[in-house]
């Protein structure tokens, strides 16, 4: 089965997302994190990622607050990224609730940690990697390692972190600039749409079409596919208001296109397929920042009649 893993990015103690990881230009979607996390439940989701922004900048916890409020509203598994750099604050969140810890700056920077974390908490610690131009992005995305993602993954093979599963929404090689590599050393299984096969450079294990259903668990999401941007370019809808957009919907506008043809794919896919669901769906974008449909709406005349 696929796990579905919504994410609340914590910042000063609210649900916020960050343009291009800048804390500077962070945008607050919720500012009750127990709250977002209580919508995401009712959602179906038996998982939470949270990431304290604000620790993995300062290199230590910032955001207990709002994440003891998360634990104590919600009984799934919570699983946590940011500002954990130590065995000491790996087994206090733990003790705490927290289900698994997120290690990103620490894997670069102190490695044995990770594997003597693995040894005391066997399936409780998970590597994140982000990786920016096929390097590891780490505190915060404010520096760039000189490591590349498949070396730190490989790095990692026989500590009890496993990568299974990589989902890829659309062909464009921002999308996918180390996934060759990182598939090759870990063994995952890579996902995508038929149509996007011949611009992704690993071939899909499993290719994704319009109205599949991904289930985890009690909860499910269904696939949307949206041809316009990519051929195979595809969003996925949690429950009946959490929608993932990929990069086919942002804030003002569709997704960028090269052709009036490709434009006019796009605008159909979005207008029959996205916009007929509620005003109050939340759209998450692959860049920038949050949306609603609700307050994208009224602008659909102005999309069509400017042609991007």
């Amino acid at each position: 089965k696929m796990i579905f893993f919504p994410a609340i990015d914590l910042k000063d103690g609210q649900c916020v997302r960050l343009k291009l990881g800048d804390m500077e230009q962070s945008t607050v979607f919720n500012d009750d994190p127990a709250a977002q996390a209580r919508d995401f439940v009712d959602a179906g989701c038996e998982w939470l990622h949270l990431v304290d922004l604000n620790g993995a900048f300062e290199g230590k916890p910032v955001n207990a607050t709002p994440v003891e409020a998360i634990l104590a509203a919600v009984s799934i598994s919570v699983q946590l990224g940011g500002g954990i750099r130590d065995m000491a604050t790996i087994g206090a969140w733990l003790e705490r609730g927290i289900r698994r810890v997120i290690l990103g700056t620490a894997a670069v920077k102190n490695p044995d940690l990770v594997r003597e974390a693995c040894r005391e908490w066997p399936g409780h610690v998970a590597v994140g990697i982000d990786a920016k131009g096929g390097k590891v992005a780490i505190e915060g995305w404010a520096e760039v390692s000189e490591l590349t993602a498949e070396t730190l993954a490989a790095q990692f093979a026989d500590a009890g972190v496993t990568v299974t599963t990589i989902l890829t929404t659309h062909g464009h090689g921002d999308h996918w600039q180390a996934l060759e590599a990182v598939a090759s050393a870990t063994g995952a299984s890579v996902v995508h749409h038929a149509a996007d096969a011949e611009m992704i450079p690993v071939e899909a294990s499993r290719h994704v079409a319009d109205g599949d259903v991904l289930t985890f668990g009690e909860a499910s999401v269904r696939l949307i596919h949206n041809p316009g941007h990519t051929p195979g370019s595809t969003s996925a809808l949690l429950g009946d208001r959490h929608l993932f957009t990929g990069d086919t919907l942002f804030p003002g506008g569709i997704g960028r296109t090269t052709s009036p043809e490709e434009f006019d794919s796009a605008y159909r896919a979005v207008t029959e397929r996205l916009f007929i669901l509620d005003d109050e769906t939340w759209v998450y974008p692959g860049h920038g920042d949050d949306t609603t449909l609700g307050a994208e709406r009224p602008k659909l005349d102005e999309w069509r009649e400017r042609g991007w």
